[in-house]
């Protein structure tokens, strides 16, 4: 199996995962959505606790907003940084340089302030409308896979139903 088909394999296990949670709709959103909205600030070490703690706040599911973290991971943490940088400075005036090879938070407050305000910033530019969008999306599929799997249940369970009284019809006319 090639690498892309076992991350597609992967992604589909979390999916399918976040899914079947047991937890109401909207607490499985809404923890998403903070993950996702916590995942767009510049808090490396800290994002899966902060977004535990902001979903138990919140209300929401703690393993989706775990989940939902995983918006800015390793792979594309660079980038992702940068564009937080550029964001948050068109709002804010920066002299600060951003270098990308210091991304946790303890580097950052080493360079200054100035460059953790503007991240924050452009963080929290991009993860309020993310997060809305998240909570939405999720929302809307998990109702969906929900109904779409109690038709299926409820097919499945008027099937034996009509079995069971097969056989027992049939029972009755032996005996």
């Amino acid at each position: 199996m090639d690498w892309w088909a076992s991350f597609k394999r992967l992604v589909r296990l979390q999916y399918l995962r976040l899914l079947r949670l047991k937890a109401s709709t909207h607490s499985i959103a809404m923890g998403l959505a903070v993950g996702v909205f916590v995942g767009c600030l510049p808090v490396i070490p800290f994002q899966t606790i902060i977004a535990v703690v902001m979903a138990f706040i919140f209300r929401g599911s703690k393993v989706a907003a775990a989940l939902g973290t995983w918006v800015s991971n390793p792979v594309n943490m660079i980038p992702f940084y940068t564009m937080l940088y550029y964001v948050g400075s068109l709002v804010m005036p920066v002299t600060a340089y951003f270098d990308p090879h210091h991304l946790e938070l303890k580097a950052m407050l080493h360079q200054g302030w100035e460059i953790v305000l503007v991240m924050f910033t452009g963080g929290i530019l991009i993860g309020v409308p993310a997060s809305f969008a998240t909570y939405i999306l999720t929302f809307r599929s998990v109702n969906a896979y929900r109904q779409r799997r109690m038709i299926k249940l409820l097919k499945q369970y008027e099937q034996r139903r009509e079995a069971n009284n097969a056989d027992m019809d049939e029972s009755q006319k032996q005996s």
